[in-house]
């Protein structure tokens, strides 16, 4: 961290805990390990801050769960990796998760994970090339980024940001694709076919925020804030998964972008959303 001059990390787990185990026990797991997260924040209170992991099995107790975190351990939010077994999280099943998260006012991370082995084997499985690569093409090379950005789509499309119009998402990699294609969106899914009351853009815009996690591509970085707007990109450097790279540097030299964008984007926008202090 200091020698990225990042001058506070928010710890999470980065894949689910508990998936595997009965509900009772994905509770105790996941208490369990935000209290050891908690134990870690309090030790460092000025450079560390915390995202809840949950037991998807059970919404209430994760609900339950995320406002204990919230409310007594001071954590500024919730992360979620891919799909609980195969489900989507605009299922009703989970909405006692995100009506908690828009009650707390804190946002939701969604983190890539493994995909469904069905869909692995059909698009990204070839005899041409070795199993190695088709792990990499699936996973963090591609294949898992086209799911998290299928799965806010999905949130999107579901309805919702209607229902919580203050629930926020922070979304990874540039948005996971999406951002490039709202425009494209918003022609084949428009309100009168979605029956939603904006289009699937100004949700985007207004419900969820994107972080570069890491990828240091100046024009990508340029066209997001164009798209989105400087006040809706958070700074993450993907730690400890990239670990090489001028971070701070990639920022500070930014011509495209004003002191005050830079300002937003560096630690304005997570003490809004997130309830940190930072500095820049």
């Amino acid at each position: 961290m200091d020698n990225h001059r990042v001058s506070m990390q928010v710890l999470s787990y980065t894949s689910p805990v508990s998936e595997n185990v009965p509900a009772s026990e994905a509770v105790r797991i996941c208490k369990r390990a935000n209290d050891i997260l908690a134990e870690k924040v309090e030790a460092y209170p000025e450079r560390f801050a915390a995202f809840a992991t949950l037991p998807m099995a059970d919404s209430e107790a994760a609900a339950a769960e995320l406002e204990r975190c919230v409310k007594e351990l001071n954590f500024c939010g919730a992360l979620l990796a891919g799909q609980f077994k195969g489900h989507f999280y605009e299922e009703e099943r989970f909405s006692p998760i995100f009506e908690k998260a828009a009650e707390l006012d804190v946002p939701v991370s969604f983190h890539p994970a493994p995909i469904n082995p069905a869909v692995q084997d059909y698009y990204y499985t070839s005899p041409e090339y070795s199993p190695f690569v088709a792990g990499q093409f699936a996973s963090a090379g591609f294949g898992w980024h086209v799911d998290a950005g299928i799965h806010e789509v999905r949130l999107i499309l579901s309805g919702i940001f209607d229902k919580l119009p203050n629930l926020k998402i922070i979304a990874g990699h540039w948005g996971e694709a999406i951002p490039s294609y709202l425009e494209r969106l918003d022609y084949m899914l428009p309100p009168q076919t979605t029956g939603l009351r904006k289009k699937v853009s100004d949700y985007y815009k207004e419900n969820f925020y994107i972080t570069p996690s890491g990828i240091l591509s100046p024009m990508q970085f340029e066209y997001m804030v164009k798209l989105m707007g400087a006040d809706h990109i958070l700074w993450a450097v993907d730690y400890p998964y990239i670990r090489e790279g001028d971070f701070y540097g990639f920022l500070k030299n930014a011509e495209f972008l004003t002191q005050e964008q830079k300002e937003l984007i560096a630690h304005k926008n997570a003490e809004r959303i997130l309830h940190i202090k930072g500095e820049f």
